[in-house]
């Protein structure tokens, strides 16, 4: 499992000799179950401690006091009700019980049914599945599940999204005999009707018993209702066109239906309705084509996600609690590579767990992609993405990835876990961007967090923190930030100058940095980045345990803010600069540890000296412009320089030491695997023409070590 030649048998993932790869998955296992208990755990304390006026706030509408199922009346007189007669029939019932003991049965009601839900979709993995993943899959199912925006929704207002879902997999995993599978989908499409998707799918994949079975039991449920709802049936079914026009605000960026994004791209009446009509026929044809192709290539699982997927884009309305059905995508396998086998996996999790707004950056030219991303993930899982048939090659045996040899000089007590082993290809651009992404997203949440949420509930500690370290720099005579900042600010040319490096080049040149190690060296890239993200994890960790408030914000020192202007100390919250960021997030300094990191960076990999030297002068510049601003102390920088050492300390110790020397792409070398020399594909020209006595090379020059052996990327 890991790099087990230079540590010897007895010290694989820091276990002994006597751990054997099932005890090391019964380990695993374990702690994937605890790991499910606790998140369970937590979504029903997160539901029961919220105050009882806003949790449930869905069931209390159906069936509390003064709920719509009490109403003498039309369930949909009050535009409260959106589910369907049938389901308010079913409810009904259920608004004669206690208040107190239906939120917690249906709290509890709905964790058992997200957990039975993880169990059988564990289960419906298309096959072959390795014994690890048989083992492990139910429990990472059910953690994903809670995990997930959709279910914790569901849970926090009371819904019965999870049903019809849990329905359609009992229906097709669980139960035996075509007609018992069919009613139990016929069920969930009288719950849900977009359900009635998977009569096709069924009975092109040869369950035409099932198709039928689930088409009449829909229409009996229905028809129940109908009859002892006759009134709400027809409101429903015909004045509201089988519930479209039912719910406020369709528009709103929760309903991620191909009809919320036509309303919100500001197309209306007729021309929409339309335009709906017409996308939802093509959206439903290809995608059901899809999922029957799917179907009878054995993977099942992935079918019934495409066609939920497909459901949630032609459904009037797709609100947040239904959209489980894209999580279930995951069992998808795409990609040729090894590498590239997790960057849908992973997309997929990020959106369904995820706030969009984590997703893509708040900039208005991509408010169309944020506000839609649900409903364009489901899209292309229903059309676009190319999941590889259980015939491909590559199915079963993905083009591995390459690992540069074991490097003994590594610390033999630290675990070596697969995923830190030296890679030396580049890799997925997509993943990579998703992952920046987020990270920065939690990045910024994390350092709004550290106070509170709000700036004033940390204004008086981080304050007092800064007394302390501007009277530890005048104990060791370093408190020079006054008088630079006093120079900066009375000489015009150093202001703009420093006011345009500060605000211009804290991410244009990491970025660049990131993006020329990407393009040109790959190993070279995975251990810069490395060292940059536990950089900035080792920072947020001073953000929250020291909250320090920067020079400009102290009152009493007289500090002269050269780019926000005059703050007004009387209003704790700075007016609306603080709206982006916490502005006591000032230990350590990310300012100077990133451009620290990029120093060290091109001083260590360019190859001319002039580009080393003007590499250094990015921090040299950095620590003039937080100090000459106002916005950082001398000691910050130090602690931005401690992170920035300890995030390639950190690399070192999980990693080992850096590829010297990368895979040149595109030369026709073959990427080198642990253990195996690079074999060039060609011998070049004045090798070729030698005599054979002659090609062998001298004995030292063989048994050179392997990253200093291997081909060189070019300058």
């Amino acid at each position: 499992m890991a790099n087990v030649e230079h540590r010897g048998p007895g010290n694989a993932l820091g276990a002994g000799a006597s751990r054997t790869p099932e005890a090391r998955i019964g380990a695993v296992r374990v702690a994937l179950w605890l790991i499910a208990a606790v998140l369970a755990v937590r979504q029903v304390t997160v539901v029961l401690r919220t105050p009882k006026a806003e949790r449930l706030t869905d069931l209390e509408t159906w069936i509390g006091p003064n709920g719509v199922l009490h109403v003498n009346g039309s369930l949909y007189d009050a535009d409260k009700f959106t589910g369907t007669p049938f389901a308010g029939l079913v409810l009904k019932p259920l608004a004669n019980s206690a208040e107190q003991a239906l939120g917690w049965a249906w709290t509890f009601g709905t964790l058992g049914l997200v957990v039975v839900l993880g169990l059988v979709a564990a289960r419906a993995l298309p096959q072959p599945v390795s014994r690890r993943t048989s083992l492990l899959a139910a429990p990472v199912a059910i953690s994903l599940l809670m995990l997930s925006l959709p279910v914790r929704n569901t849970l926090y207002l009371g819904q019965t999204s999870i049903i019809p879902v849990l329905l359609v997999l009992l229906g097709l995993f669980a139960v035996r005999g075509q007609r018992a599978s069919g009613v139990l989908i016929g069920l969930a499409a009288a719950l849900q009707p977009t359900v009635l998707l998977f009569a096709p799918l069924l009975w092109f994949t040869g369950r035409k018993k099932a198709a039928l079975s689930t088409g009449a039991t829909f229409a009996a449920a229905t028809a129940v209702a109908w009859a002892a709802m006759p009134h709400d049936s027809w409101t429903y079914w015909v004045h509201h066109l089988a519930g479209a026009g039912l719910g406020a605000n369709p528009d709103a960026n929760a309903n991620q239906s191909l009809h919320g994004a036509l309303l919100r791209l500001g197309l209306e009446g007729p021309l929409e309705i339309g335009l709906f009509l017409a996308l939802s026929a093509a959206v439903a044809f290809l995608g059901l084509r899809r999922a029957v192709k799917y179907a009878r290539d054995g993977q099942l699982l992935l079918a019934v996600a495409i066609t939920g997927c497909v459901a949630v884009v032609v459904s009037p309305t797709s609100w947040q609690h239904q959209l489980l059905w894209l999580l279930l995508a995951v069992v998808g396998r795409v990609g040729k590579r090894a590498s590239d086998r997790f960057v849908w996996p992973i997309a997929v999790v990020l959106v369904m767990t995820l706030p969009s707004k984590m997703m893509l950056p708040n900039m208005s030219v991509l408010d169309p992609l944020r506000d839609n991303v649900v409903l364009l993930a489901a899209l292309a899982s229903a059309l676009i993405v190319p999941f590889l048939s259980r015939t491909a090659p590559e199915y079963r045996a993905p083009i591995p990835t390459s690992y540069a040899d074991p490097v003994p000089a590594r610390w033999k007590w630290v675990p070596l876990f697969p995923f830190w082993r030296r890679v030396l290809t580049r890799p997925n651009l997509l993943l990579e961007l998703l992952l920046i992404r987020v990270g920065y997203s939690a990045y910024q949440q994390t350092r709004l967090a550290a106070t509170g949420g709000t700036i004033s509930g940390g204004r008086e500690r981080a304050e007092t923190h800064g007394e302390q370290i501007h009277s530890i720099e005048q104990f060791l005579h370093i408190d020079i930030e006054h008088w630079f900042n006093q120079l900066t600010a009375r000489t015009p040319w150093m202001e703009s100058f420093f006011n345009f490096y500060y605000t211009s080049f804290h991410f244009v040149v990491p970025l660049s940095v990131l993006a020329i190690l990407y393009l040109r060296r790959p190993a070279q890239y995975r251990w810069a980045r490395s060292a940059l993200g536990f950089a900035t994890i080792l920072a947020l960790v001073g953000f929250w345990g020291y909250p320090l408030a920067p020079p400009r914000l102290m009152e009493d020192l007289n500090f002269i803010d050269t780019i926000h202007g005059v703050q007004d100390f009387t209003q704790p919250d700075y007016g609306t600069l603080t709206k982006l960021t916490n502005q006591y997030a000032a230990m350590p300094s990310l300012h100077f540890g990133w451009s620290l990191w990029c120093g060290l960076v091109i001083a260590i990999l360019a190859p001319k000296l002039w580009m080393k030297a003007l590499g250094l002068l990015h921090p040299f510049f950095t620590v003039c412009a937080i100090v000459g601003t106002g916005n950082h102390w001398i000691l910050d920088a130090v602690g931005g320089a401690a992170v920035v050492g300890a995030g390639f300390g950190l690399t070192y110790l999980l990693q080992g030491p850096r590829v010297k020397q990368a895979l040149k792409v595109g030369t026709g070398a073959e990427p080198a695997v642990a253990g195996e020399p690079k074999v060039p594909l060609s011998k070049p020209k004045d090798e070729v023409s030698k005599p054979q006595g002659e090609v062998s090379k001298p004995k030292d020059e063989v048994s050179k070590p392997k990253d200093e052996a291997s081909d060189r990327t070019p300058s």
